[in-house]
């Protein structure tokens, strides 16, 4: 099998894609937020079949749509009540803008089918050097704000009151969606790329209760998943598309199997159970140390609505 290069190339594509994905979907998942980055993969369509249009590289639209679309559904703002009724009607519109960029280029449809379902055999060298760029502004982007997003997400009027900025770190958390959402489209597609995404992760979520463990386990779920779809796809030669969409259904059920639990996150700046302080200032708050118990009181508090309901524990 992989004495084929464009096997090669894929098995490495997908492994990126996974990686970033899992993580940001994580994220996702916790936030409450699946149907934006569903959405932004349809704006993203729109973009790609845009740029071709005018004689611009797909990926460059894709691109530039959905890091747009995400800072503007990041600046809708988290008390927007109509947010999810906005997003539908822009998912929707932007569907139908890219079925009509291909009315008027229809010798580019097999590109499109390849945006909408994914093809991943078709991946070259200089592609996955762009993916490996990508997902690595995708990863190291998230870890910058991770904190902040863990803080604003548990408990958004404490943090607001603290000095984090609510309507930033949602504007550069759904922009790292975006840059998640434009590699995953290389892999699964715009129509799939919601079970790359959030289908690991949510199952990541039933089967731990810690953060940094579940984070570890939703990146290994969507590597196996990556992994053997490209492998069956290989050797029953259906759509590779199919096959992760099909195994990512499959461990997401197969961890609903098992007794509901409560994901609790936990703050694992170091390792010690009863250290006293959280290590690191979050950005916007310039007090000094937060008290564990403070932190531990978020726990205590109910989540943003639609949110994953978490815990944290020292």
């Amino acid at each position: 099998m992989f004495d084929y290069e464009f096997m090669v190339n894929a098995f490495a594509a997908a492994s990126i894609v996974a990686v970033a994905a899992s993580l940001v979907g994580y994220f996702l998942v916790i936030r409450g937020q699946t149907f934006a980055g569903h959405a932004l993969s349809h704006v993203g369509f729109a973009g790609a079949t845009g740029a071709v249009l005018i004689g611009v590289p797909p990926l460059a639209g894709l691109l530039l749509a959905t890091v747009a679309a995400g800072a503007g559904m990041g600046l809708l703002g988290e008390r927007f009540q109509q947010r999810d009724v906005a997003i539908g009607i822009v998912l929707a519109a932007s569907l139908g803008l890219g079925l009509l960029f291909l009315h008027f280029f229809t010798a580019y449809a097999s590109q499109a089918t390849a945006l909408l379902f994914g093809n991943v055999l078709g991946v070259d060298t200089q592609t996955v050097f762009a993916l490996l760029v990508l997902g690595l502004a995708t990863v190291g982007a998230l870890a910058v704000i991770s904190r902040p997003l863990l803080f604003a997400t548990l408990q958004p009027e404490l943090a607001e009151a603290r000095g984090v900025s609510l309507k930033l770190v949602s504007v550069l958390f759904l922009v790292i969606v975006a840059l998640a959402t434009a590699a995953s489209v290389q892999i699964v597609g715009i129509l799939l790329v919601f079970t790359l995404m959030v289908a690991p992760a949510a199952a990541a979520q039933r089967l731990t209760i810690r953060l940094w463990p579940g984070l570890a386990l939703s990146v290994v779920l969507a590597l196996v998943e990556a992994w053997l779809g490209l492998t069956l796809a290989f050797y029953t030669d259906w759509p590779t598309s199919f096959w992760i969409t099909a195994l990512g259904a499959v461990i997401y059920l197969s961890a609903h199997l098992g007794p509901r639990r409560r994901a609790r996150l936990v703050e694992a700046h170091d390792g010690h159970a009863h250290d006293g302080h959280v290590h690191g200032p979050l950005p916007g708050h310039h007090a000094g140390p937060q008290s564990q118990d403070g932190l531990s009181q978020l726990a205590r508090d109910t989540p943003p609505k639609g949110a994953t309901t978490v815990e944290l524990e020292p």
